[in-house]
């Protein structure tokens, strides 16, 4: 038997809040010295109960290995501006010394079939509790906004059809994945004015 939810969840909301705000941290360090931060935004959130036994399901993961074996209960999400971003994030991840990176995926240079692109760490969280240490799987994804607006929109279809699209929508949607790919070529390749007019309007907010 699983144990009370609360007391299952409780750790890996913890560990949610706890990373989002080191990495929101690490964006306010950029920000602070005038350096143009990797990172756009953090976010974060916990696996609800139904999409947890759905999964444990789907995978025929038994209620007691839940905890070992799904290793997405908790979540974070960081956002970059620039496909040239992702790699200098995963790099400080690689360096920290509060968790430990159990597992990477590189869904970016090796998509998937249905157009989704992302970079995904699979981390080691120990989350200090009254009763001591305990570590929690939590899942890392770093993605641009592009990248995030079509899983965005490609998980809620995914609830609508079940994992079972349709062929008509199944290349709709493969067609968005590139077109949102193209899209962060071409971010890329007009980066230095993106960041040049960055910084105009930084420094004028600052002067307000």
């Amino acid at each position: 038997m699983v144990k009370h939810w609360d007391e299952l969840l409780a750790p890996y909301e913890q560990a949610v809040e706890e990373l989002k705000i080191k990495f929101r941290g690490l964006r306010a360090q950029y920000e602070m010295y005038n350096m143009n931060s990797p990172i756009e935004f953090v976010t974060g959130r916990v696996k609800p109960i139904a999409s947890i036994l759905d999964k444990a399901r789907t995978n025929k993961i038994p209620h007691n290995n839940i905890e070992e074996e799904i290793r997405d209960i908790a979540a974070v999400r960081i956002m970059v501006q620039f496909v040239d971003d992702i790699k200098p994030v995963v790099e400080i991840l690689r360096t920290r010394t509060d968790f430990e990176i159990i597992e990477e995926r590189d869904y970016i240079i090796n998509n998937k079939e249905s157009g989704y692109r992302s970079y995904h760490l699979v981390i080691a969280y120990p989350v200090q509790t009254i009763y001591g240490v305990k570590k929690v799987f939590a899942e890392i994804q770093i993605r641009t906004l592009a990248m995030n607006f079509w899983a965005t929109i490609e998980h809620s279809l995914n609830y609508k059809y079940k994992g079972i699209f349709p062929e008509e929508i199944k290349t709709r949607l493969q067609r968005a994945a590139e077109a949102a790919h193209r899209l962060d070529e071409e971010m890329s390749n007009i980066r230095d004015e993106i960041q040049e007019a960055h910084a105009i309007f930084s420094s004028k907010k600052g002067d307000v």
